[in-house]
Parts: C-alpha cells; structure tokens; sequence
C-alpha cells in the first residue's frame, strides 16, 4: 500500500508527497509536529499539517532570508533569530565571523528536539557557540528590547496559528525599538500566489511599510512552500537591499551557497507585475 503526505495549499489545491515511512509523530501545546522520509524530498517535517521544510529544499529558505540582509549591512554583530528552532537560519549565519551573538527564541522546545534527531544537518547551527536558545514567546521577547540588535530574522512559520502574534502591527513596532539604528528585520512574506494568502501578504507589507522608513519585498523558488513560490520582506531603519548592497565585500568571504549570489540577490527583488500591483496598494 502506498503512502502520502497531502499538504492542503487551499480548500480546492494539495500537493502531495509519496512517503516511505512515518519517523516522528506528537502533539505539542502549540502544534502537531510530524517527521517523514520521503525518496524525492528526502525527510520533511510538518506542523499541524503543513510542510516547513524538507532536506531537498531547506537551503534556498535558509539562504535568502540570511544572506540578503548580510550581503547589505555593513557590521552585524548582534542577531535576533525568532523561531529557527531546526539551526537552519542558526547553521548560515554561523558562516559570519564578526557575528558576536545569535539569540534564537523558539516557543516550542519539543520542535528543537525533533529537529535535533531527524535534522542534524539543520540543528548543527544550534551549537554554534553564539547561539543561546530562549523557549518563550517572540512577541513577549521583544518588549523588553530596544536599541539591541544589528538584525532581527522572523523566522516564525504561521501567521495564522501559534505564532500569529509575529504578524501583528505590535510585532513590527517592537522589532523597530529592538534593531539599533541602522538595524535590518527581514521576515518570511508568504506567497501571494492563492486568492486565499493574498490577505496575509497584503496585511504583512501594510504594517512593516508603515513601520520602517526602507521596505522592500523580494523572492524565491521553493517547491514545498506554497505555490513553490515564496516571498521575503527586508525592511530597515537606514539600509536599502539594492543601494546598499556590497557584491565585492560579500564574495571576498568565500561561503559556499547552493541558491544565493549577489547576481541572484539582485534579481530576486525584481517582482511579477501582479505582486509589485498588489504592494503598491499597500503602501498607499
């Protein structure tokens, strides 16, 4: 008998991944967290349901949303990563010497045990001397902060369900006193493919542009995410992810990449017509 994941996009779309075996399978106080091996994918895992990344497809997430604000801003020493309890975000920015301290804040410690048994090649970023680990809640994390960090990276996964506080006008506000003064947030903007996200994207760009005086969205390829279509947000207090951005200082470093480069980087924030229609919207 055959088995597959379904991972339901809308009410009317899934896409499904044929599975050899279930490895991991609980139930959380914020999620239902499952582990699966697949042949094309290689292991993934889901919450409540819904892919957050397979070993197949991992780096291009974890790249663009570290890379892009460190390919720009001059000196980050200090990062706040708010989520990333797989080490994937942890594992890029370890790549970066003058990088001082990474707080990594992730509600759900039982995702970071998962993650460390069945993803070792993600959790590896979690023992980066740097790293210190914080099972709280992001939002509740943030309003004692300010003036603290060169980098905020949300890396929270639902803006519908446990996490949903990380989307909020509140969120944005709080990470604007939390980053120094010429701090970077970047954040994962979802896909505006499907009538049904629409909302969210409009709702996230609507209050980070209302936040920040520099915002701007870019984009990326990734078959498990929604549509395979995957939108970031970068916004700043100083720094412009064009203007600003270093190719020569970044290259110079030497970090092997399977999907970044600064040609890439540049790309990535030439939209579709109907995304950059949809934002212009927003900003009005």
């Amino acid at each position: 008998m055959e088995l597959w994941f379904s991972d339901y996009h809308t009410d009317k779309v899934k896409m499904s991944v044929k599975v050899e075996k279930q490895l991991f399978g609980e139930e959380t106080d914020f999620q239902r967290i499952d582990v699966f091996e697949s042949e094309e994918f290689g292991r993934f895992i889901s919450s409540d349901g819904h892919i957050v990344f397979s070993e197949k497809d991992e780096f291009t997430y974890d790249e663009m949303i570290v890379h892009v604000p460190m390919a720009v801003h001059p000196k980050v020493e200090k990062v706040l990563v708010i989520g990333g309890g797989d080490g994937g975000v942890a594992r890029e920015l370890s790549h970066y010497k003058e990088i001082k301290q990474i707080d990594v804040v992730e509600p759900d410690q039982m995702f970071v045990y998962v993650c460390r048994q069945f993803f070792p090649d993600n959790a590896c970023g979690l023992e980066d001397e740097r790293v210190n680990i914080f099972y709280e809640d992001g939002l509740r994390f943030l309003r004692s902060k300010q003036n603290e960090y060169d980098l905020i990276i949300n890396d929270a996964i639902d803006p519908l369900g446990h996490t949903a506080g990380l989307f909020t006008k509140e969120f944005y506000g709080n990470c604007y006193r939390a980053l120094k003064e010429d701090g970077i947030m970047v954040y994962q903007h979802g896909s505006p493919f499907y009538d049904e996200d629409e909302d969210n994207c409009r709702a996230m760009h609507r209050k980070a542009s209302r936040s920040f005086p520099v915002s701007r969205v870019y984009q990326a390829h990734i078959p498990t995410c929604s549509s395979g279509y995957w939108l970031f947000g970068f916004v700043s207090k100083k720094y412009h992810p064009l203007n600003d951005l270093n190719e020569e200082r970044w290259n110079s470093r030497g970090i092997e990449t399977w999907y970044y480069t600064t040609n890439l980087h540049r790309g990535a924030f030439m939209l579709p017509k109907y995304v950059e229609d949809m934002l212009k919207e927003e900003e009005i």
